[in-house]
């Protein structure tokens, strides 16, 4: 595997155009990458018991009357 400064340096030895088509496949691979990252984060978070849940309250309180 390539370490970055070689593939820095090979960047650097194409033309302007071959840079640019470069430039923008990273930056398709890395929105792509940030949507399977955020999609699978919302997934792994823990569901909450509502019906135990109820905070530092003892019992249901109604918003209107408190």
């Amino acid at each position: 595997m390539s370490t970055y400064s070689e593939v820095l340096s090979q960047a650097q030895s194409l033309t302007l155009e071959e840079q640019q088509q470069l430039l923008e496949f990273l930056s398709e691979l890395i929105r792509q990458r940030e949507t399977t990252e955020t999609h699978d984060s919302t997934q792994r978070l823990p569901r909450k018991n509502l019906k135990r849940w109820r905070g530092f309250l003892p019992k249901r309180v109604d918003a209107l009357e408190f």
